[in-house]
């Protein structure tokens, strides 16, 4: 195990997410232009597909962070079948789910049961498909429907906090069913699906369209909120919720719902390019 890979284990995450999340929102100009300024440069950030392509003026890191893009900066794939990117970022991995086991990484998985929290909410995936995509520091971090679907229900599953980094994916077990995450149950024209907002180290925090910040506060259990009959609809490439910093994006499918597109590991990936084809539309 190497030391970053140990520091993981050791780190109090949520004493270190909360004074983060306290940093990022502190107005001191001297202090966000100075945060702002070193993930710009740091990663060479793309301003020019902004609403408001000054990074200096934004208020805030997180303001920067979760910063809005122009009308025109992102396209939803034309074909009506289409299943499109949730988000910006690049594909961890991708493909069919083996007896209920999603791969992770070389030598790692985890089951669906484990992601979701419940094991019968598990079993329409126990044979269909993932996607899973990584944001980084430079991406675009709201987050949008990758398909037409009504809200379920919401759980809000409480963890750990490590980072979802390659390095970590690659050497952590089961890192993304030990995250923080909230889980979103969608009813779709194909069927179910479900889109997970896993959290991450230094902000695991998610903000959803349809109820603002939802995590902080962190879950001491796990958390269930029905949508049943309150008719959450939200249309494909709309914006559906955003990460204050960075994070991980998984997409379930059930058996027989969508075919991929051949998506390799590492591959960039932008909100409303092709993932895939639905194989029916009801």
């Amino acid at each position: 195990m190497t030391f970053k890979v140990l520091l993981q284990y050791i780190l109090p995450h949520r004493a270190l997410s909360r004074v983060v999340y306290w940093a990022t929102r502190w107005t001191f100009v001297p202090w966000k232009n100075f945060l702002i300024n070193t993930i710009v440069q740091r990663y060479q950030v793309n301003m020019t597909e902004a609403a408001q392509p000054d990074p200096l003026a934004y208020p805030h890191f997180n303001a920067f962070f979760t910063r809005k893009l122009r009308p025109d900066a992102r396209k939803a794939d034309a074909s009506p079948a289409a299943m499109l990117s949730p988000a910006d970022g690049r594909i961890s991995q991708a493909g069919p789910i083996t007896d209920g086991r999603i791969f992770q990484a070389k030598g790692q998985d985890y089951t669906v049961a484990e992601l979701l929290g419940d094991e019968a909410a598990a079993a329409p995936y126990a044979r269909g498909q993932f996607v899973t995509v990584y944001l980084s520091p430079r991406d675009y971090h709201r987050v949008h429907m990758p398909l037409r679907g009504e809200l379920r229900e919401t759980v809000h599953i409480p963890g750990r906090i490590f980072s979802v980094a390659p390095f970590a994916v690659e050497a952590i077990p089961r890192l993304f069913a030990r995250n923080e995450r909230l889980v979103c149950h969608f009813d779709g024209e194909h069927g179910p699906f479900v889109v997970v907002m896993v959290g991450a180290i230094l902000v695991s925090s998610v903000a959803t369209v349809w109820d603002g910040l939802v995590i902080p506060p962190y879950a001491p259990s796990i958390r269930r909120k029905s949508f049943a009959g309150q008719k959450v609809s939200l249309d494909r490439f709309a914006e559906m919720a955003r990460f204050n910093m960075g994070s991980t994006v998984i997409l379930l499918l059930p058996e027989g719902a969508a075919k991929l597109a051949s998506l390799a590991s590492q591959q960039p990936v932008q909100v409303g390019q092709k993932l895939g084809d639905l194989l029916h539309i009801s």
